[in-house]
């Protein structure tokens, strides 16, 4: 016999258990007396020895004794420990697997996503550029370089918010064969820009957000000092309203302006608590944030991050405008 998993997904969380596959069909029939199954499904909730098991089911010792000596046969359950009982020994048996089952010689098949995007209504059309027929992921997740880079010779603090990012898109798209994370300067430098591209982090970090910031519905006032930070702010051009709190971001989709056919989603804030709250609210809050998405290409939300649990870190959001 070996081991293997059994997956079950209730369409919320999938799930597995360990299942030991029968490769004798008698062994399987040893452990389908009534008596049998009722023994092994005791022992799949507790260790237990034969006398406990009698007592239990109110039958003699012997009984019990003849079943366990099938169930151990077959290798059902199995001694996980022994212990002195009244100048005897008594042994303790636990079922060997939450799950018992026969496999027949048929090829195994590939498994689907357990989730899809299809899955997700408006996020579907959010990325549709971004998914392959295949189901693998369409383009690269940008970060700001951790090094001193760029005009304002900023160091990125939020890269580490696309890992939050990819673990969520990774629920409905596979990993592309090459790998899908750069770095800005990287991109740069191999010119990349021709590809569907998701930025993180605001002009100040990321050297492809302030490439970009002209062509945003809602823009970055850049204003270098002379420590090199933003004070601008974002501006918006639909209602002439300023944002300046480090806790506000922009979540964006626009035509990417070095190819067409691409697209560009930009997660990016004043600081790296508003480019993490624009992460959030594109994966914990995806519905708020898209709410009146209807697939434009010139897309934007104004995304406010607060602190609800009141630990210090963002975990809502507000959008905006």
């Amino acid at each position: 016999m070996n081991k293997k998993l059994l997956l079950h997904d209730d369409g919320k969380t999938p799930k597995v258990k360990e299942i030991t596959m029968f490769d004798d069909p008698q062994k399987l029939k040893m452990i389908l007396n009534k008596l049998s199954w009722k023994i092994l499904v005791m022992l799949s909730e507790k260790e237990m020895y034969p006398l406990e098991i009698a007592k239990t089911l109110g039958i003699h010792e012997q009984k019990v004794y003849y079943h366990i000596r099938k169930l151990a046969n077959a290798g059902a359950i199995t001694v996980i420990r022994q212990e002195e009982k009244k100048g005897a020994i008594a042994k303790y048996y636990k079922a060997e697997s939450s799950a018992f089952g026969i496999e027949l010689a048929q090829e195994y098949r590939p498994i689907e996503r357990l989730s899809k995007i299809e899955d997700y209504g408006k996020l579907q059309k959010f990325f549709s550029e971004f998914t392959r027929e295949d189901g693998s992921f369409n383009g690269k997740i940008v970060v700001g370089s951790p090094t001193p880079h760029g005009p304002f010779k900023t160091s990125a603090r939020d890269g580490h918010y696309a890992s939050h990012l990819a673990f969520f898109l990774g629920q409905f798209t596979k990993a592309p064969d090459d790998f899908a994370v750069k770095l800005d300067v990287d991109v740069k430098a191999e010119k990349e820009e021709k590809n569907n591209l998701v930025l993180v982090g605001g002009p100040g970090t990321n050297l492809l957000t302030q490439e970009l910031n002209d062509y945003l519905p809602i823009r970055f006032n850049m204003r270098p000092s002379e420590q090199g930070f933003l004070f601008g702010g974002l501006v918006s051009q639909k209602t002439s309203q300023v944002y300046t709190a480090d806790s506000v971001g922009l979540v964006a989709k626009i035509v990417n302006p070095w190819d067409k056919s691409k697209r560009v989603i930009v997660l990016a804030g004043n600081k790296a608590v508003g480019t993490k709250a624009c992460v959030l609210a594109l994966t914990n809050f995806w519905e708020k944030t898209l709410k009146n998405y209807n697939g434009e290409d010139n897309f934007a939300k104004v995304i406010q991050g607060f602190d609800l649990d009141g630990d210090g870190k963002v975990d809502s959001i507000e959008v905006m405008e």
